[in-house]
């Protein structure tokens, strides 16, 4: 389905670009929508006021439910895919921002604290911060403030480069829920254990079975949003025990699977009218 774009409430002039300190874009998405690669010549905040989305991009994965955002450096080649309707906050930042949190050349997820998110939300509905408005440069100010105390979530899953190594991966992410063991997936794929095992841990920093339990956690994410009850969750990513899945998810997590689940269902997205950005 086409995105639905909505319309801008405030126009920007030609005279303000060299002003403009953030730019944002609002676009809703059907569940299942897809953004095929592409790349900004701006940093960008990517959230999503309801539904999840899973950005990939640079042999890595990164799931943000509900709740999370995701910090996307300039110039960097990125997919999305859309989990439930997603109404999508992008903000875009000049590449030569001197503002710390953009000095680091890798995405990451990071928690959206309650002001965080109504700043997000704010600056979508003035379209733009012009740091020649007082209030403006105030807003810019606190954002920036927000984004560096922000805690980093592990919503990530880097990917291995070796093709052998990278199809096993590709056997796990399709069938998360398939008991096969590591000898059978590393056989099927033409490596033995210990070459599996080794790949892994020097591609991926994780030792397989590590990596195949998050790669199970992150697709019952999927799930939650999806609508799904935590133990449909459990069942869909493999687990035949709701208690050992939800210890396992806290433990990797921080915090347990209802929370996603509950965000899921209360429906937190505001609308909003916004403007195209760069």
């Amino acid at each position: 389905m086409s995105p639905n774009r909505h319309s801008a409430r405030r126009r920007l002039t030609a005279a303000q670009e060299p002003f403009l300190v953030a730019r944002a874009l609002s676009t809703t998405y059907s569940g299942g929508s897809c953004l095929h690669p592409h790349a900004h010549a701006s940093h960008q905040l990517l959230f999503a006021s309801s539904g999840a989305m899973t950005v990939t991009g640079d042999r890595t994965s990164w799931m943000i439910p509900p709740g999370r955002a995701v910090l996307i450096p300039a110039g960097i080649l990125h997919s999305i895919r859309m989990w439930g309707e997603v109404a999508m906050r992008s903000l875009y930042f000049p590449v030569d921002a001197p503002a710390p949190v953009f000095a680091i050349k890798t995405c990451r997820v990071i928690s959206v604290s309650a002001l965080l998110r109504e700043l997000i939300l704010r600056i979508a509905d003035l379209c733009a911060l012009d740091s020649r408005v007082a209030s403006e440069a105030r807003l810019m100010s606190v954002l920036m403030d927000e984004l560096e105390a922000a805690d980093i979530e592990p919503l990530l899953l880097p990917l291995p480069e070796d093709p052998r190594a990278l199809k096993a991966a590709e056997c796990v992410l399709k069938e998360p829920a398939n008991t096969a063991t590591a000898t059978t997936l590393a056989r099927s794929c033409g490596l033995s254990t210990r070459t599996l095992e080794r790949l892994f841990r020097a591609e991926t920093g994780m030792r397989f079975g590590v990596w195949r339990q998050k790669a199970k956690l992150l697709e019952s994410v999927r799930v939650l949003v999806r609508g799904g009850s935590v133990t449909d969750a459990a069942m869909e990513s493999g687990y035949s025990s709701v208690s050992a899945y939800i210890a396992a998810f806290k433990q990797t997590f921080g915090y347990t699977p209802g929370a996603i689940s509950e965000r899921a269902t209360t429906g937190n997205a505001t609308t909003g009218n916004v403007a195209v950005g760069g």
